[in-house]
């Protein structure tokens, strides 16, 4: 199965939040939901130690 990728509109927006800028709203939902979408492991809580 392939990996799944974040589109290049999403990518230089992370690159610009973690550089420091703050997201609007809209943009956050936008990084939100693209990472949430590449979950793979959906609904796993934190690892037992």
């Amino acid at each position: 199965m392939p990996k799944k990728q974040s589109s290049p509109k999403t990518s230089t927006l992370a690159g610009k939040v973690l550089a420091g800028k703050k997201p609007t709203p809209k943009e956050a939902r936008r990084l939100a939901g693209s990472v949430l979408s590449q979950d793979e492991k959906k609904g796993q809580g934190r690892k037992k130690r």
